[in-house]
Formats: structure tokens, C-alpha cells, sequence
């Protein structure tokens, strides 16, 4: 068996539904096709498709070999795609996912120098406060706030995020300061999340220990940009990334209170699939957003590692 060409077969009969359909776009005969299918199942020792006579569905096991064999296909075709041209550039499709407020402020407009650079990139970006399954999505680089659980992909930091618990000093004045995180069950939070429940805020309690303090909202809202806008009208405390707020609290309009039990900062973290981590495409990102942001460092940091060759 042709692994490759049965796995492209494989592909095109998921995004065409069917056999028959597969078998008429390729071409090919319908037996070919259906004999590829089963000579992969039998080769991977488990069922990929469930087939009834008006419907096509992938088992779990069918839908993890279709995205791979997605991403394996699609890789294949850019490495083609650049030895045919005799050039050694970076080219193809890079998928990239990263928090809504970090990709709009300081991923997208960077883009245009990269894709200047590069011309024979394009660039997919996704922006969700979400962790995304890096498989299943074909992302192949995410940046992710906070510790990565224990997990297949490798990650590289950027950079450390603090963490900034404040409000307009005229909600301060009109309901007293907060002097310890235990204070915040008698305030108005504003908290940033997708869907109203419990939140919970980390806090730092003594010389290394952490405490997290159940926060009851009165304004729930998926958008930080909207947390931020309703604190400085005086609607109530918020906990927000300190690069976020940085010049609101130069001109005053937000104060940072319980400083002192202020966090650990979470790191920002690249991540890639280990099948990824050499791609010359995604080092080449990798490298110009480092180089941007060291430049910027709109962190607030000093210490954005440099890239690995």
C-alpha cells in the first residue's frame, strides 16, 4: 500500500462525503478508493469510517488520521511547492492562535512587515480566549497565558504577565479601599469571562504560597477591552494583565490596590506540536515576534528569551 496516497484518498472522501463522490473527483474507480480505505484500516487495525447507505461519519479514531493526515499532506505539498521553485524561503500557510486582546494589539499589526518579508507565507490568524486543540484545528503555533498541564506539545516562554487587581478612584472613594484579598466579597467585581458562574482570583499569601479567592460578579462580560472601560466609569474592581491598564494608571483613571498580595506572574507561552517545532515557517515567526516585542516590550519586561537556532 501507498501510505500517502491512500491517506489523500482517506482525505478526500471525508471533505467529499462519500465514496462514489471521492471516487468521481479524484478520478478513480470506486472499488480503488474503497479498497485504499480498507487497506488503511487495516494497516492501523481500527475502523476509520462508518458507512450506511445515505451517510459517511468518521469514528473517533477517522477523525484523529484525517487532521493529521490534513497537516502531513499539507506540509508535503508546501515542501513541493519550494523545492519546485529552487528556493529555500519560507512558504505555505502558518495557523497561529492567540488570546483576542494580545492578537489584536500585538500580533496584527505586526503582520504586515512579516508577510513583507515573507512573501511566500500566508498567515491564518485566530484569535480566542479559549485553549485550542492544536490537532484538531491545525494550529500550528498558540499562545497561551499560564502553566501548560502535562501534555504532548512543547512550549517556550516569552514572557512573564502580571496580574493587576484595581479600580477608578471614584468607585475607591465611594466604597473604601479593599486592604486584604478577603475585602473583595463586600465590592463590586467586574470579571472577565465567557460565561457567568463562580470566579475565582489568585492571590499571594505569605512568602511563596497562593490563595484563591472566590469573587461573585456583578458584570460579567468576554471582552477585557469592556472590563477595563466599565472600571474606569466606576462600576467596580477589576483583575486585569498590568500592560493592559499601563497608561490608565499613569493619567489616573485606575488605581492598583492590594499590591502587596499581587501573584506570581503567569507566563506567556508559545507552544508548538513537536512535529512543528523545526518548521522553517514557524521558526521565522517565532524569531520576527521575538525580535518585535524585545524592541517594544510591551510587557513591561526586560528579559523576552532569545530564539534558538
Amino acid at each position: 500500500m501507498d501510505q500517502l496516497a491512500a491517506m489523500a484518498t482517506f482525505v478526500r472522501v471525508v471533505d467529499a462525503g462519500s465514496l462514489s463522490a471521492a471516487a468521481r473527483s479524484l478520478p478513480s474507480s470506486l472499488t480503488s478508493v474503497s479498497r485504499q480505505i480498507s487497506a488503511l484500516e487495516e494497516h492501523f487495525g481500527t475502523s476509520l469510517l462508518l458507512r450506511t447507505t445515505r451517510h459517511l461519519a468518521l469514528t473517533d479514531d477517522g477523525r484523529i488520521l484525517y487532521e493529521r493526515a490534513k497537516s502531513i499532506l499539507g506540509e508535503l505539498r508546501e515542501v513541493e511547492t519550494t523545492l519546485s521553485r529552487g528556493c529555500h524561503a519560507p512558504s505555505g500557510r502558518i495557523r497561529i492562535s492567540a488570546p483576542t486582546l494580545i492578537g489584536r494589539l500585538l500580533i496584527a499589526p505586526l503582520l504586515a512587515e512579516f508577510l513583507r518579508r515573507y512573501p511566500l507565507l500566508t498567515v491564518d490568524l485566530l484569535l480566542v480566549d479559549r485553549a485550542v486543540d492544536m490537532v484538531e484545528e491545525d494550529i500550528h503555533l498558540a499562545l497561551r497565558v499560564g502553566h501548560l498541564p502535562d501534555s504532548q506539545l512543547v512550549a517556550r516562554k516569552l514572557a512573564d504577565l502580571r496580574m493587576i487587581v484595581c479600580a477608578s478612584p471614584a468607585y475607591l472613594q465611594r466604597r473604601g479601599v479593599p486592604q486584604i484579598p478577603a475585602d473583595l466579597s463586600h465590592h463590586d467585581c467586574l470579571v472577565f469571562s465567557d460565561a457567568p458562574d463562580i470566579a475565582e482570583w489568585r492571590f499571594k499569601e505569605g512568602v511563596k504560597a497562593e490563595r484563591r479567592i472566590r469573587i461573585s460578579g456583578r458584570l460579567w462580560v468576554n471582552s477585557l477591552d469592556a472590563v477595563v472601560s466599565a472600571a474606569k466609569e466606576g462600576a467596580g474592581i477589576i483583575r486585569v494583565p498590568s500592560w493592559q491598564i499601563e497608561a490608565d494608571i499613569a493619567d489616573g483613571a485606575l488605581q492598583p490596590i492590594l499590591v502587596e498580595f499581587e501573584p506570581t506572574p503567569a507566563p506567556l507561552q508559545l507552544l508548538f506540536q513537536p512535529s512543528r517545532l523545526t518548521s522553517p515557517k514557524s521558526r521565522v515567526f517565532v524569531d520576527y515576534l521575538v525580535e518585535r516585542w524585545r524592541a517594544a516590550n510591551p510587557f513591561g519586561v526586560h528579559a523576552i528569551a532569545r530564539s534558538k537556532q
